[in-house]
């Protein structure tokens, strides 16, 4: 089970972009995630006439690595970890560390 997933709320805590806050549009592989507004590059393309794109300088949101992204708790405003708890009827759900209240699925 993944500790952050697609759809969750993150908050940067290393590198460049350190306090920013987004949402995880993919998970890339098992260690990489792409979050909205972070992580900005800008990319030179060549313009293709085929697919009709044109040339020029885009900006483009790039993985970063999970451990630099921690699950952002709205209760405390701050950056949270995540554990997971089985509950009586064997389903496994994530929860916060510091409250223990289930995460809520977006």
């Amino acid at each position: 089970m993944n500790k952050i997933r697609k759809g969750d709320q993150v908050i940067v805590i290393a590198g460049r972009d350190k306090g920013k806050r987004g949402v995880i549009s993919l998970r890339k592989d098992d260690s990489h995630v792409v979050v909205d507004g972070i992580n900005l590059v800008k990319k030179h393309t060549k313009p293709n006439p085929m697919k009709g794109t044109t040339g020029g300088i885009v900006e483009k949101t790039m993985p970063i690595h999970q451990s630099n992204v921690a699950i952002f708790n709205a209760a405390t405003g701050k950056a949270d970890r995540v554990g997971i708890k089985v509950l009586t009827d064997g389903k496994r759900v994530r929860v916060y560390k510091s409250s223990g209240e289930e995460i809520k699925v977006a």
